[in-house]
Parts: C-alpha cells; sequence; structure tokens
C-alpha cells in the first residue's frame, strides 16, 4: 500500500510538472525545494529497493527535473566543488589544514563555555563563595539549608 500510494504520488507529481521547468513556471517556488529535496535522494541514492527508485526513473519529467535543479543550484556535484569549498586532505596523504588556528579557536569556544557556565552558577546563586574565617558580628559560617531554616 505504501509503495502504490507513493508511486501515485509520483505520478501526480509528474503530471502536475508536466513540461514546465519548475512547478509555477519558469522561476523556483519553495514548493520545488521541498519536492526536490524528497526526489534528489530518491533518483540519485543507492537503496536496498529500487521499485520506487525505477518509476522515478521512468518519468523523464520528473528526472530533468532534478538534473536541472541541480546543474542550476548545485553545478559541481559529480565533478570538483567549488574553488570556496574546503579541502580534505592533501594528494601526499597528509592533512591539508582547513584553518591555522583550529585549535586555538577549539580551545578559546570551551574556555568561553566554562567562563559562561560559571558565571551564570555564580549569579544565580547555585554556586556561592564563602570565606572561611568568623563573618560579621562574629559569626561562623553556615551551610545552606541552616540559612534557610533561620530565614
Amino acid at each position: 500500500q505504501l509503495y502504490r500510494d507513493a508511486r501515485e504520488c509520483l505520478t501526480l507529481l509528474s503530471q502536475r510538472l508536466g513540461s514546465q521547468k519548475f512547478f509555477f513556471g519558469d522561476s523556483p517556488a519553495s514548493l520545488d525545494a521541498f519536492v526536490f529535496s524528497r526526489l534528489a535522494p530518491l533518483l540519485k541514492a543507492k537503496l536496498p529497493n529500487g521499485k520506487l527508485q525505477q518509476h522515478l526513473k521512468s518519468l523523464q519529467n520528473l528526472c530533468n527535473y532534478c538534473t536541472s535543479i541541480l546543474s542550476l543550484y548545485f553545478p559541481w556535484d559529480g565533478g570538483e566543488p567549488p574553488a570556496s569549498a574546503p579541502r580534505a586532505a592533501g594528494a601526499d596523504g597528509g592533512e591539508a589544514e582547513e584553518d591555522p588556528h583550529k585549535r586555538r579557536n577549539q580551545l578559546l569556544s570551551v574556555l568561553v563555555g566554562l567562563a559562561a557556565m560559571l558565571g551564570y552558577a555564580f549569579l544565580s546563586g547555585i554556586v556561592s563563595i564563602q570565606r572561611g574565617g568568623a563573618g560579621p558580628a562574629g559569626r561562623q559560617p553556615m551551610a545552606l539549608a541552616e540559612e534557610e531554616e533561620e530565614e
């Protein structure tokens, strides 16, 4: 039943698209983004059961639709990524450094996060620091539970 419904949905999408470039004419709309996000993986991925994929491949206008969007918005798909895309590893097997200050930035991120958590803990009263000596008027520091009982 699920495959039958999916096949029907693909057929209806194919009929609605017809010979247009996009569902609502010559320019893409949010529906095009949504439909493409569902069709492209179905068309490109290797699936354990290819029944639905075969049906999609038989609908030539939907295949052309996906190919058109891929080439228009993702021209590097299937080829080299654009120059702005980060490189993974060098040809000699050594790791190419994406960001020369990556370790420093990671350490700073951890330190800022730790400082923020400690600041929140102190300002909200979760953690407080008491001095070891006698407090004002000769009072000794007391535990939190004792302070609450006194109030």
